[in-house]
């Protein structure tokens, strides 16, 4: 069965070689946004004959044809996701470098206002948070105690609250 990158590269009229087939699955199958050196280790788990040079002009190839967008969370690597992903915005951890989806729709209305209050339409948004979790204040000399509970959500205004997507922490 062909995965979802597979099939936008033969729509693309990308040649499907068979390592090419292993790296779209790779990604395809990816719950997370892995940089270069995590596809290869996960592509040669597949099929040991595969290289990193391969792997990196692959990835290099479907970036090229829109199938892949490149991502830049910190830590000097680029990390890959695909680009017909939906629409969603990336929170990410710096202490971890866990990245959470999520979606907005009050953030979406605040980007188109002011859009248009400049004299512009949105063709396209990206918005990528760094953060790190806040930690519950100690006592001098406490030992740290985890909060079980989690932090409540903001409040949007109009009732709505951000949606992490699930499954999708990276």
């Amino acid at each position: 069965m062909e995965s979802r990158i597979e099939r936008l590269c033969i729509e693309r009229g990308l040649k499907m070689t068979g390592q090419r087939r292993v790296v779209a699955r790779v990604l395809s199958g990816a719950g997370d946004h892995p940089d270069v050196e995590e596809v290869y280790r996960r592509a040669s788990a597949l099929d040991k004959h595969i290289s990193i040079a391969t792997v990196y002009r692959t990835v290099r190839l479907f970036e090229e044809h829109g199938i892949l967008e490149r991502r830049d969370f910190g830590g000097g690597r680029a990390r890959y996701e695909p680009s017909e992903d939906g629409p969603h915005y990336h929170l990410i951890d710096v202490e971890t470098g866990k990245v959470i989806e999520f979606l907005d729709p009050e953030h979406e209305r605040l980007m188109q206002a002011i859009a248009s209050r400049l004299g512009f339409e949105v063709v396209s948004l990206r918005l990528e948070l760094f953060g790190r979790r806040r930690q519950p204040v100690q006592p001098a000399g406490a030992e740290p105690v985890p909060d079980p509970t989690p932090a409540p959500a903001p409040d949007l205004g109009d009732g709505s609250m951000p949606t992490a997507i699930k499954g999708k922490g990276r």
